[in-house]
């Protein structure tokens, strides 16, 4: 629900309504909760309780910056230590997302949580191949964060051929050319970033 929007930035957070909308004890929500404050999705404010983290454009472009280097030297990295099973996992990915709309409905405001999880897999493969659980965490974090911009205006994101994007990338992977899969790669982070802050929704600075 953070990623997704559905929990709006700023919202206050309390244990007790959120154990009722997910039918859980106040434990395990406050457990949660703290977890999440660690990882920058909800603030801890003395005598406020919990609340969404804000969002802001500085943060957006801090979050762009941040995957452009680390997925970056993951898909170099993957390249470099090219194999066939990471191919066959990066030629499927693109296959199954192609297969599904992006949007559960006509209208194109709607996104389709099956496109949602399948554009997920898709990035988290990219990095795979790098050999480091490490990067691959930091880099699935920062998809997170990037992610719950992305969501908070795909309302208004306007029609955009993602797909191409992503077979551009996978085809410089398969081709092993390392400096066009990482160009290609910043060029469609640097696109999702344009049309977030061109959207009716777009953080303030």
């Amino acid at each position: 629900d953070l990623l997704a929007g559905r929990l709006k930035p700023g919202e206050k957070l309390r244990a007790e309504a959120l154990g009722q909308r997910f039918s859980i004890a106040s434990s395990p929500i406050r457990e949660a909760l703290n977890r999440l404050v660690s990882e920058g999705f909800v603030l801890l404010e003395d005598q406020k309780g919990f609340r969404v983290a804000p969002v802001s454009e500085s943060e957006l472009r801090e979050l762009v910056l941040a995957r452009c280097w680390i997925d970056g030297a993951a898909v170099t990295e993957s390249i470099r230590e090219f194999d066939v099973a990471w191919e066959e996992a990066l030629v499927l990915s693109l296959h199954r997302l192609s297969r599904v709309s992006r949007w559960a409905s006509a209208d194109t405001t709607t996104p389709d949580p099956a496109w949602e999880q399948l554009h997920r897999e898709f990035h988290r493969t990219l990095v795979a191949g790098c050999g480091s659980r490490w990067i691959r965490r930091i880099s699935e974090q920062l998809f997170d964060a990037a992610e719950r911009y992305r969501l908070l205006a795909a309302q208004h994101i306007p029609e955009r051929n993602e797909l191409d994007e992503h077979k551009a990338i996978v085809n410089a992977c398969l081709a092993r050319d390392a400096a066009k899969a990482v160009k290609l790669r910043e060029a469609h982070y640097g696109k999702t970033f344009s049309v977030i802050m061109d959207s009716p929704n777009a953080p303030e600075q």
